[in-house]
């Protein structure tokens, strides 16, 4: 492709009538939400997720046809390479990407295990790395093409007590931006997208450390969930209309741009108001009662 040629297909939308969005962890939360608001939109979804049973009840409310449900661990590379190669016979256009696996964990330093912060990485990290890996060369072969990571805001600023989560979304964030640049003379651009507190349950079906007495981490998590104020409706058009845009960054929620302006200036002080809430979010040493 010409460089001309290159140029005008990184400025042109997206049509996401009749082509693939591949969506991963789209059995529930937020993966849910964005299939559901894609599906009306007309495109044909490639859908992945553990769950077999959450794909089968996403697919069964939606209303579009060609659709495709795939039960795959994302952590396993041999498998997601294979079923990109499924992906690309059932879905010969292959046009965007949008990342929305992934896991939350609760503990501090001393709380959580080796074993467990490894685990968080590779659903959060790997998964996103392995499947965006594995579908390139599909997406190369498209006119234009859109690969989605959802990041977060604490892939801005880090919290304590979610130092696994926190590394894992950096992660993603760094190799969003360094892709970004590595396909920037392609027909493939790459976006991020920065929530803040969106209502999808995360914080409830995430893990945390063994260490922690049950009824002190859902106290945290309950915390955590007050704190979340977007609807996953709402999230889920700003994510797809940030696909087809083909934006390289999106901040959605409240806190978001706060968060990314204050991350890139001295911190305010622990005592300061906007930090009370969070600081309940992530107390998992204060025993109950």
């Amino acid at each position: 492709m010409t460089t001309r040629g290159t140029d005008m297909a990184r400025m042109q939308r997206l049509d996401v009538r009749g082509r693939t969005s591949v969506i991963t962890g789209a059995a529930s939360g937020m993966g849910a939400e964005v299939a559901r608001e894609l599906d009306r939109r007309g495109a044909r979804l490639a859908l992945l997720d553990r769950n077999a049973d959450g794909l089968a009840a996403l697919t069964a409310d939606l209303t579009g046809t060609g659709h495709t449900t795939h039960v795959i661990d994302l952590t396993d590379d041999d498998a997601v390479f294979a079923l990109a190669a499924e992906i690309e016979a059932s879905h010969p256009h292959v046009q965007a990407l949008i990342t929305c696996a992934g896991s939350s964990m609760l503990g501090d330093i001393d709380q959580l295990t080796m074993a467990e912060m490894r685990w968080l990485m590779d659903v959060n990290l790997w998964g996103t790395v392995n499947i965006t890996k594995a579908l390139l060369p599909a997406m190369r072969r498209e006119p234009a093409a859109h690969v989605t990571h959802l990041v977060s805001i604490y892939g801005l600023a880090a919290p304590a007590g979610r130092i696994p989560y926190a590394m894992s979304k950096f992660a993603v964030r760094g190799f969003t931006e360094s892709l970004r640049h590595e396909l920037e003379r392609t027909n493939v651009t790459v976006g991020a997208i920065y929530p803040a507190g969106v209502k999808t349950g995360i914080i409830g079906r995430g893990r945390y450390a063994e260490a922690i007495d049950p009824a002190v981490a859902e106290r945290a998590a309950a915390a955590q969930a007050a704190m979340y104020h977007t609807e996953p409706a709402d999230a889920a058009a700003r994510i797809v209309e940030a696909t087809v845009r083909r934006r390289p960054r999106t901040m959605i929620g409240r806190e978001a741009r706060p968060v990314d302006v204050r991350s890139r200036h001295t911190p305010p002080p622990d005592g300061a108001p906007k930090r009370r809430p969070l600081r309940a979010a992530i107390d998992t040493t204060t025993p109950i009662g």
